[in-house]
């Protein structure tokens, strides 16, 4: 007897860090739209797919299954009327019936609306805020401890450590037995060099003084949401070499970036602290007023790499606009003040920013674009690169 189930029914959003990851041979995040090309949308709209399958259900009252040489075991309180005989060898027949479509017509879509193009400001770099993404200060270590180890749940943390002897030719900077998890950040003396990327056999070569500090910025892509790896420590889960040097004595930095956000105006004290030209992970933000009443809308990030979004303090989850196939992410009209008010949006971009900084707000989703299948992960040409980079999963 065949089973027909539907997944997804409905739409949803992977807000804040909560996406999720599948390990289908190699480790897949989720992406953060959850629409899944449902009958129902990921902003609670009905979608085409929705009145073909009222329709198909319209037109077949009752639903016929003749099951072969089925041996059915009879049970106290199963309604004879269903069907099931005792103890029969031979075939069967089993209706079941669809419940009556209800009268009248269905919700229309909620309103959406456009906005923009808005032009971001450039804020600072992360490493500008550090004593404010993490005021407790940082856990010391011989080698790196992971993500679990200091309790930080979801997110980023900082790893640093200084150079104990200068190195003027570009050296490979490595971590073995595949310890990066998931997505690592580099930078010597603040200066974006590149990313690290788990299940990617990635080389990036370094140089610097004796002294200059070396800091790799961990993301977790998220948590394996079933299988069998349900041990999936997110960090460094091997200490770094360089050369033929083992890192040791490091810092790590558990960030409290969503604190920081809500209460954005520690960061409004700094903007002169800013560098005049972006490098690496960096924070941009710009306010706007909506006139009227909010809508739902859709976020939309041209030109704009990987990163992290929050409205209004609520963190909308993460884009990656160029590695696809999402563009838009969505944006519910609760999280909007309308009327006037000013709304804040502010971006954590962890690699490149577009030559002009810009957002808009879309009336419909992106979220089957074509795969870019150019990165751009280093500033460096002293790259290497022996696998495909990480790709995103809908399940």
């Amino acid at each position: 007897m065949k089973v027909k189930s539907q997944y997804m029914f409905h739409g949803g959003t992977n807000f804040g860090y909560w996406n999720g990851a599948d390990e289908k041979g190699r480790f897949l995040p989720i992406t953060t739209s959850y629409d899944y090309d449902a009958p129902i949308s990921e902003s609670g709209d009905p979608t085409p797919k929705l009145f073909a399958i009222r329709n198909v259900i319209s037109k077949v009252p009752y639903h016929f299954i003749k099951c072969q040489r089925l041996l059915l075991i009879w049970r106290e309180g199963v309604p004879k009327s269903l069907g099931f005989v005792k103890g029969s060898h031979k075939s069967v027949r089993i209706w079941a019936q669809f419940q009556e479509i209800p009268l009248g017509p269905l919700p229309p879509p909620s309103p959406k609306m456009m906005l923009g193009p808005l032009t971001l400001q450039l804020d600072g770099d992360l490493l500008a805020f550090l004593d404010l993404l993490c005021p407790q200060g940082p856990i010391r270590s011989i080698l790196p401890m992971t993500f679990e180890a200091v309790k930080q749940d979801h997110g980023f943390m900082l790893y640093r450590t200084y150079l104990i002897h200068t190195v003027s030719k570009p050296t490979q900077f490595w971590v073995p037995n595949n310890g990066v998890h998931d997505r690592a950040y580099v930078m010597v003396d603040g200066v974006f060099q590149g990313v690290l990327e788990r299940n990617m056999k990635r080389n990036l070569f370094l140089t610097g003084k004796m002294g200059a500090k070396l800091d790799v910025l961990l993301e977790n892509m998220g948590r394996l949401s079933f299988g069998s790896n349900s041990s999936d420590f997110k960090g460094l889960l091997e200490p770094p070499i360089l050369g033929q040097t083992i890192l040791t004595q490091w810092l790590m930095f558990p960030l409290k970036i969503d604190n920081l956000v809500k209460r954005w105006f520690p960061i409004q004290l700094l903007k002169s602290s800013h560098p005049q030209t972006p490098s690496g992970p960096t924070f941009y933000s710009t306010v706007f007023p909506i006139f009227g009443s909010s809508r739902d809308t859709f976020l939309f990030l041209p030109g704009w790499t990987k990163g992290q979004v929050w409205i209004n303090g609520f963190n909308l989850g993460r884009y990656w606009t160029k590695r696809g196939p999402q563009q838009t992410l969505y944006v519910p009209r609760p999280l909007l003040f309308p009327r006037g008010a000013l709304n804040k949006i502010t971006l954590l971009e962890l690699e490149n920013v577009p030559s002009h900084p810009q957002i808009q707000f879309l009336d419909r989703p992106i979220l089957n674009n074509t795969l870019h299948k150019t990165y751009i992960y280093s500033l460096s040409a002293d790259v290497q690169s022996t696998s495909e980079p990480m790709e995103l999963s809908g399940h």
